[in-house]
C-alpha cells in the first residue's frame, strides 16, 4: 500500500502537467528553480537520537500561469504552480537518515495589493526515507516507520531582488513527513528550515492591461452539485497490533460550486475497519473486559458514521479538498485509543492509553486532506464527471489512515450572477 501511494502522487502530477499543457497558449511560461535549505529536525520523542544542521536541496519545475482567461488562475492572481524534487539530510545520516521527495506545489501571492514580492508556497505529496525505526537496532528514532511516506512542506518567500529573467529569493518555513499510520510508531519528522533560492525564467507580471482583462474573465456563478465516492486504506492498531489491515469507506455530499473554483458541501461517511473487526471477532482483553456485547455483533460494532462538511479548490483537472466531520457512531475508539497510545515497558507490561479530554475531543472530530484528479477539466462545469484520489484521514489532527478513492460527481444547471 505504500508504494500505491507513492505511485499514486506521481501519477496525478503527471496528469496535472498534461492537463496545464493541454490548456496552455503561449501566455504561460516555464520556471526553473534551485533552492537551498537549512534548518533543525525537531525531537519526535524521548531520547530521540542528536541531530546538527539540517541540510536540504530542492529543485522546482513549474509553471507561471498566466493565461488570462482560465477563471481559477486569475482567481488565485495568477499562481504558480509544478513539482519539486528534494534531498534531505536531517542532520544524522546513520539514525535519520536522508529523505528523498517529491512534492506538486501551489504558490500564491500574499498581501498582493500591497507587494508582490511576498508569496505562500504549498506542496503535498510522498517521500522516501532511507533510515527508519528497528527495535533492535535504532529503537529510539520514533519518527518513521516506513520507507514511503507522505510529505508536506509550506514557505514563505520573499523576492530580495526581481529581474525580468529571475527572481532572487529568501524563505521561512516548515516540512513534516508521516506515514499516515499505517505502520507504528508514527510521530513524524517535523522541521524548520530557512532557506536561499533563485527561480529563473520569465517572472514578469502581468501588465496593467492584463490585470484589467483578467478582472473582465471572472464571472460569477453557482452550481448544485452531488458527490458519491469509494475508498480503500491501510492502517494498524498500536505498536502491539502493528500489522496492516483495510479500511473500507464510502461517502456522499452536496452542496454548491461556486464561480467553478470552489467547492462547499455537507455529507455523509461511513467506514468499516478490519483492524476494530478481528479485535473483537477474536475476543480481545479489552473488548472481553470493558465490551463483551460488541462480541455478539463484530461488523456493526467495527464500523464509523458521521457528517462532514467539505471545501475544495480546483485547478483544471486537479482539486484539493478538506473535510471536517463530527463522528456520530464510533463505538470501538474507546478501545483503539487505550491501545494506539499505550506504551510497551522494558517489563513486558502494557500501560493503557488514559481516558482523558483529549481523548474525547479526537473521537468526535474527524478531517481528511486529499487531492483529486478529474477525468473532465472542472473549468468546463461538466454534468457528469469522474476523479481517483488519494487523501489522509484523521481523527482531528491525528493519522487514522491513507486512503484511495475513487468516485463520481453529478452537477445540475448552472446560475450566473
Amino acid at each position: 500500500m505504500p508504494k500505491i501511494r507513492f505511485y499514486s502522487i506521481i501519477f496525478f502530477v503527471g496528469l496535472q502537467v498534461y492537463a496545464q499543457q493541454l490548456d496552455t497558449k503561449t501566455k504561460n511560461s516555464l520556471f526553473i528553480a534551485p533552492e537551498f535549505l537549512f534548518g533543525k529536525t525537531m525531537e519526535a520523542n524521548t531520547g530521540f537520537p542528536e541531530t546538527k544542521l539540517q541540510k536540504s536541496l530542492f529543485v522546482s519545475l513549474g509553471v507561471n500561469n498566466q493565461r488570462i482567461d482560465e477563471q481559477w488562475s486569475s482567481r488565485f492572481g495568477i499562481p504558480k504552480t509544478g513539482i519539486s524534487l528534494g534531498v534531505t539530510d536531517f542532520g544524522n545520516i546513520d539514525k535519520v537518515g536522508i529523505a528523498y521527495t517529491l512534492l506538486p506545489f501551489l504558490e500564491v501571492g500574499l498581501f498582493s495589493k500591497k507587494t508582490n514580492r511576498l508569496h505562500l508556497n504549498t506542496g503535498f505529496g510522498a517521500s522516501y526515507i532511507d533510515t527508519k525505526y528497528n527495535m533492535d537496532t535504532n529503537p529510539f528514532n520514533k519518527g518513521i516507520t516506513t520507507s514511503f511516506n507522505w510529505s508536506f512542506k509550506s514557505f514563505i518567500y520573499y523576492d530580495v531582488l526581481v529581474k525580468k529573467s529571475s527572481q532572487w529569493r529568501l524563505g521561512l518555513g516548515y516540512t513534516h513527513h508521516s506515514n499516515g499510520h499505517t505502520l507504528l510508531p508514527n510521530q513524524g519528522l517535523n522541521s524548520f528550515s530557512v532557506s536561499a533560492s533563485s527561480l529563473l525564467g520569465n517572472t514578469s507580471y502581468l501588465s496593467p492591461e492584463n490585470q484589467s482583462v483578467v478582472q473582465n474573465t471572472r464571472v460569477k456563478s453557482s452550481q448544485t452539485y452531488f458527490s458519491f465516492r469509494s475508498g480503500i486504506g491501510q492502517n494498524v492498531l498500536s505498536e502491539v497490533y502493528n500489522d496492516k489491515k483495510e479500511v473500507y469507506s464510502f461517502a456522499m455530499s452536496m452542496g454548491k460550486v461556486i464561480n467553478k473554483i470552489f467547492k462547499l458541501g455537507v455529507g455523509f461517511y461511513g467506514r468499516f475497519y478490519e483492524q476494530y473487526y478481528d479485535y473483537i471477532k477474536n475476543e480481545g482483553d479489552l473488548v472481553k473486559e470493558q465490551v463483551p456485547f460488541f462480541i455478539e455483533k463484530p461488523i456493526v460494532y467495527a464500523s464509523n458514521y458521521g457528517f462532514f462538511v467539505s471545501s475544495e479548490v480546483f485547478m483544471g483537472h486537479v482539486g484539493i479538498e478538506f473535510d471536517m466531520g463530527l463522528n456520530v457512531y464510533k463505538p470501538f475508539y474507546k478501545i483503539d485509543w487505550q491501545l494506539s497510545q499505550g506504551e510497551l515497558l522494558y517489563t513486558g507490561e502494557y500501560v493503557l492509553g488514559e481516558l482523558d479530554w483529549y481523548y474525547e475531543v479526537k473521537r468526535t472530530i474527524s478531517s481528511r486532506l486529499g487531492v483529486k484528479c478529474y477525468l473532465l477539466n472542472t473549468y468546463k462545469s461538466p454534468k457528469n464527471n469522474f476523479f481517483v484520489g488519494a487523501s489522509i484521514n484523521a481523527n482531528l489532527g491525528q493519522a487514522d489512515f491513507s486512503e484511495l478513492n475513487f468516485g463520481y460527481v453529478y452537477r445540475f444547471s448552472k446560475k450566473s450572477k
